[in-house]
């Protein structure tokens, strides 16, 4: 069976391979060239260099963006991992109806981003309206916070599912040799549970980064970026960018600010791959 597949290995890969050419390599190196040009159409394109790019940082949308999505980030990031790494040790203590508690904690995951925003959006406002505080549209602090809200509860029971993995991996000799030695329930914690729990750290890590830094269908159903454009993330800037703005000039402008997007997101993802798996435990 292994001299088989090692023979015809390539017969194997080869459709792979081509579906990824043509999903993926052929349209972003065509993107790329479409982010040099002026178009309105992929039939009436005119090449105009580096100007796109050198304009996307006039454009003050962009950069508030870019701002409001890095502080999201950050704190969306921080968030939903120390919720989804303590709720995952409180269901790994062997409490009663552990698995009801996993099943409704996951269960947010499974709706769609469009759907959980236009139903958040409902509960929020109507909350606000209630406290007599502005809407989600009409402050950006409310919009923020309202969008923190929306994104924590719908990964954290994704994380969770993760961090049990790990920590049912910990040996529990190797616990019970700690406690026998007087290692404290902290000690334990910081000392034995985190360092064995870095693979699933990593994971949860990279998946918060980036579907944060990417997040579109939430921001687009909770606060359509308003007011003024004020709780714009990148994503939903530079499709306000493509195809909110009359003129063939912010066609290119908006391909380039998704190829400055995109290498943003691989450069952090990657930056943080590296910093999280130098502190794994090696086997």
């Amino acid at each position: 069976m292994q001299k088989a597949i090692k023979k015809y290995w390539p017969v194997f890969l080869l459709p792979t391979l081509v579906a990824f050419a043509i999903g993926f390599i052929w349209p972003f190196l065509w993107g790329l060239f479409l982010s040099l040009c002026k178009f309105t159409t992929i039939s009436k394109i005119e090449f105009v260099g580096f100007a796109n790019y050198t304009k996307i940082w006039a454009d003050a949308t962009f950069t508030h963006a870019f701002l409001f999505t890095a502080l999201f980030t950050v704190v969306s990031t921080v968030t939903i991992n120390v919720l989804g790494f303590a709720v995952a040790l409180l269901l790994t203590r062997g409490v009663k109806g552990t698995n009801i508690f996993r099943t409704i904690f996951f269960m947010p995951n499974l709706i769609g981003g469009i759907v959980l925003g236009y139903i958040w959006q409902i509960l929020l406002n109507g909350l606000l309206t209630k406290w007599g505080l502005p809407l989600l549209a009409l402050d950006e602090k409310y919009g923020f916070w309202g969008l923190l809200i929306l994104m924590s509860w719908q990964q954290i029971g994704y994380m969770m599912i993760i961090y049990i993995a790990g920590l049912q991996n910990v040996s529990p000799d190797l616990i019970e040799a700690a406690q026998i030695d007087g290692a404290t329930s902290r000690q334990v914690l910081f000392k034995i549970k985190v360092p064995m729990v870095m693979p699933s750290i990593t994971i949860c890590t990279f998946l918060t980064l980036t579907n944060s830094f990417k997040l579109f269908d939430q921001n687009l159903s909770l606060t359509g970026g308003e007011p003024a454009k004020q709780s714009q993330m990148l994503a939903l800037n530079i499709y306000d960018t493509f195809y909110g703005r009359s003129g063939a000039q912010w066609k290119g402008i908006g391909q380039a600010k998704a190829v400055v997007f995109c290498l943003l997101v691989v450069v952090i993802a990657m930056i943080q791959l590296r910093l999280t798996r130098s502190k794994e435990v090696q086997a």
